[in-house]
């Protein structure tokens, strides 16, 4: 029956021309729209209100059902309450999906991210009726001995409980940093709402694919055909099939961030429509770190690395159970889903928890490059700091840090000339130095990094120096004032963190300010005060 419901409404919907494709742009207010619609017209309804949607786009496999409570039954599978618009938008969202370049089931939210809906939306079904631990059968589990015999039979070494010099098994490359925890005892339980949102996604993606040895890892980001009324969202890179895009992280953190906060506050809960409209906005309950922007900081702590490995094994091991024919986990030991388990929560936390969001360029509708950009030789040994002193105040929403990036870039390159943004002048005394550079990256208030010249071109940030290291801005005027915390870790911290693991900086970089190597108040005194006190802080001589 329930799978005829589903089939119903599937056929019911493309029977009809109407409803073919969705004629309301893929915006989250849209989604808000939707369950406003639901919540509204059948308040019965509002507990299942996720799953109703997630199984109206299709029939939610058996691994879902098992760790998703409180599913709609047959009967309520009808989305006759919702208008022709409406409806064709909630059918086109339900699935996430990548194919073509392009990716599906993904919609454009007001912080400037894209989120997926299906890993939201199961969060939020969690979230309604409870997070809770879901045993995993005797049977289903190995022993640690089973662990270690399994890596005897490779020829590698153990440690008491532990392998730390485990490089490779049954032919899967995996890195040789190996948690402790899951190899010394296999996961008795997991957690629904992880597995449902990040967990199960995070284990398939690792796994490696039928007939080759590579898993597909994380995926890219992408671009949308346009930002006020966005249709089309097309990958940046068509290298990489895997569906781990930061679009679908982004959906599952926020599933897992909002799916937790609903099931530790009271009862009944506000409306879905009223809680998403404050976490796409600013902030829950008045608490503006509870917000979209800032889904990383708050996803690192909901779950630590080696909490999230033992999630990734135990749904794998699940997996594996439930549907012992899925192609990628036929003939796997459990010694080898706790290794892909490890490698999973390894990769995504390293280069998506503790990396900053930048938001690229086509995001903020940068007009493109003028002149023949030139590309780095990297890594590179230098952070230069900068601020935009023009704009003057912070930028703390997307759409006003976008449009502080589009006026910059208009008056460098259609009234000044220049290739690309930078920031509009410094000045010594009275003398306005208009030294307008091309910047690798711009540093907003609202918890986003804004791509520039990126981390492969040269820029002409640091005149004499633009080969040598990344110049990065933080917008606003920090002569007198410091910026937001945020802002200041993100330079001293996250951003050098994440590119030092990619490649792109020297182990031994140096963090300068502008005014050490041109003559230039930039970054502003207050702000240069604070970053000769960071402990990569070089002491240089001035340049003329």
């Amino acid at each position: 029956m329930l799978l005829w419901g589903c089939l119903f409404i599937m056929l019911d919907v493309l029977l009809q021309p109407e409803f073919r494709a969705a004629s309301l742009p893929l915006h989250m207010d849209s989604v808000i729209q939707i369950l406003a619609q639901i919540e509204q017209e059948a308040p019965i309804l509002h507990p299942t209100v996720p799953g109703l949607l997630l199984m109206s786009g299709s029939p939610i496999d058996f691994f879902q059902h098992q760790l998703l409570s409180g599913v709609p039954s047959p009967a309520e599978l009808q989305l006759d309450l919702l208008g022709p618009e409406l409806r064709a938008l909630a059918i086109s969202l339900i699935q996430h999906r990548v194919g073509s370049g392009q990716e599906h089931g993904v919609v454009l939210a007001p912080d400037g991210s894209t989120v997926a809906v299906e890993p939201l939306l199961a969060g939020l079904q969690v979230g309604l009726h409870g997070r809770r631990a879901m045993a995993i059968p005797l049977e289903f589990r190995s022993s640690p001995s089973e662990v270690r015999d399994a890596h005897k039979e490779k020829g590698l070494t153990l440690a008491p409980q532990v392998s730390t010099t485990l490089q490779d098994v049954g032919d899967i490359s995996l890195d040789p940093t190996i948690l402790p925890d899951v190899h010394a005892n296999s996961p008795t339980s997991v957690d629904n709402l992880l597995a449902v949102t990040l967990a199960r996604a995070l284990g398939i993606a690792f796994l490696p694919g039928p007939g080759t040895h590579t898993p597909k890892g994380l995926g890219p980001d992408g671009c949308w055909d346009e930002i006020s009324a966005p249709k089309t969202f097309s990958l940046l890179s068509s290298e990489s099939p895997s569906a781990l895009t930061v679009a679908f992280l982004n959906g599952a953190l926020d599933g897992a961030l909002l799916g937790d906060y609903l099931s530790r506050g009271p009862k009944p809960h506000s409306p879905l429509s009223h809680i998403l409209t404050q976490y796409y906005g600013a902030g829950v309950g008045g608490d503006p770190q509870f917000r979209s922007n800032f889904r990383r900081d708050n996803g690192a702590k909901l779950t630590s690395q080696e909490a999230l490995a033992q999630q990734v094994w135990g749904s794998l091991l699940l997996i594996q159970e439930l549907e012992p024919s899925h192609p990628h986990l036929v003939n796997l030991s459990q010694a080898q889903l706790a290794e892909v388990a490890t490698q999973a929560a390894k990769e995504f936390t390293e280069a998506f928890l503790e990396c900053p969001a930048i938001l690229p360029r086509c995001r903020w509708e940068a007009a493109p490059y003028r002149g023949s950009p030139r590309m780095l030789n990297l890594p590179l040994g230098f952070l230069y700091v900068h601020h935009t002193y023009e704009p003057h105040k912070p930028c703390t929403s997307f759409s006003q840090c976008a449009a502080d990036m589009r006026s910059m870039q208009r008056f460098h390159q259609d009234t000044r000339g220049w290739d690309d943004i930078g920031y509009r002048w410094g000045s010594r005394g009275n003398l306005p130095l208009y030294d307008i550079q091309k910047q690798s990256f711009v540093v907003g208030t609202d918890g986003y990094v804004y791509e520039g010249r990126g981390w492969h071109w040269v820029g002409a940030h640091t005149r004499g120096h633009n080969f040598l290291g990344f110049g990065v801005s933080i917008i606003g005027n920090y002569t007198a004032t410091l910026p937001a915390a945020h802002s200041l870790k993100t330079v001293r911290d996250t951003l050098p963190r994440c590119a030092l693991r990619a490649g792109h900086l020297r182990p031994d970089y140096t963090v300068q300010g502008h005014r050490q190597l041109v003559h230039t108040d930039c970054p502003g005194d207050a702000l240069y005060r604070h970053i000769s006190t960071w402990p990569r802080f070089g002491e240089v001589k001035k340049k003329a």
